[in-house]
């Protein structure tokens, strides 16, 4: 039991929707790395933050057996539908629900029909779990939840399937640098926003490579700010708590980018 795989993974539609536009084709070629990555592992249950999925009360945790359906992207509905069918692993979810409250934070299950899964979620299950064939637990990005805060959620998600016997693949779900274009451009001629936010991304991407957590936690705070990071690159502090603190180092398997914004496909060395 314990942690086989770990994923930093966009949670951008637009790799899934319309892989054939040359800058966004990189992208899906690096989900699809992941997805043989990740079935390589043999996870027991893929355990999942995705920036997209907003709370502002409580920590949610998904806890209907199976979610399924057609959506939408809020963005780029013009593209088509999403098409999901996730089995949850409802048991793992619970005990995440009762983990969050030993440690104080309040948390519930959300279980109900016609639940608005996110697109991040949705890209990230199409892409790696095209099948179902993983159970998941999925967790909420609460927006009052600082890094500190999300760091603890990913630690006690992991020690909750480790006491449970099982063997976790840790989905990060999110972008880079956050800046998008305000105004409509030819898809293909997609590209990072500018030169700053691309610099800042490439400097990011290197010390994930060389496992430099020390070095992360200094640089977060300012990328956060200076690149407009997705959500103050709090998936990260998600998988860095899955993590117990450190890593030895990551691959890059693809970057580029989404509309402006950064986004990347990382495979964590454990």
């Amino acid at each position: 039991p314990g942690v086989v795989a770990a994923f930093l993974v966009p949670g951008s539609p637009l790799p899934l929707m319309r892989r054939d536009n040359p800058p966004w084709t990189p992208l899906a070629e690096g989900m699809e790395k992941a997805r043989d990555a990740l079935r390589a592992a043999k996870p027991d249950v893929l355990v999942i933050y995705s920036t997209q999925w907003l709370a502002v009360l409580d920590q949610l945790w998904q806890e209907k057996p199976r979610i399924s359906g057609i959506h939408v992207d809020e963005n780029w509905h013009e593209l088509g539908n999403l098409r999901y069918d996730i089995r949850i692993d409802t048991s793992l979810s619970r005990d995440c629900i009762d983990g969050c409250r030993e440690e104080g934070i309040t948390a519930k299950g959300v279980n109900y029909d016609g639940f608005p899964v996110d697109s991040g979620t949705i890209t990230a299950c199409a892409f790696l779990n095209p099948h179902g064939e993983t159970p998941a637990v999925i967790a909420a990005n609460n927006l009052y939840f600082d890094f500190e805060k999300t760091r603890k959620l990913g630690e006690i998600a992991v020690a909750q399937a480790v006491a449970q016997g099982k063997r976790v693949a840790v989905i990060a779900v999110g972008g880079l640098s956050g800046t998008i274009f305000r105004r409509e451009i030819d898809f293909a001629a997609d590209r990072i926003a500018s030169d700053g936010d691309d610099a800042w991304n490439r400097d990011i991407l290197h010390m994930l490579e060389k496992g430099d957590a020390a070095g992360l936690a200094e640089a977060v705070p300012l990328f956060a700010k200076d690149a407009r990071a997705e959500m103050g690159f709090k998936h990260y502090a998600f998988l860095l708590g899955a993590l117990g603190g450190s890593f030895a180092g990551a691959k890059v398997l693809a970057y580029g980018p989404t509309y402006g914004a950064g986004a990347a496909v990382v495979e964590f060395r454990l």
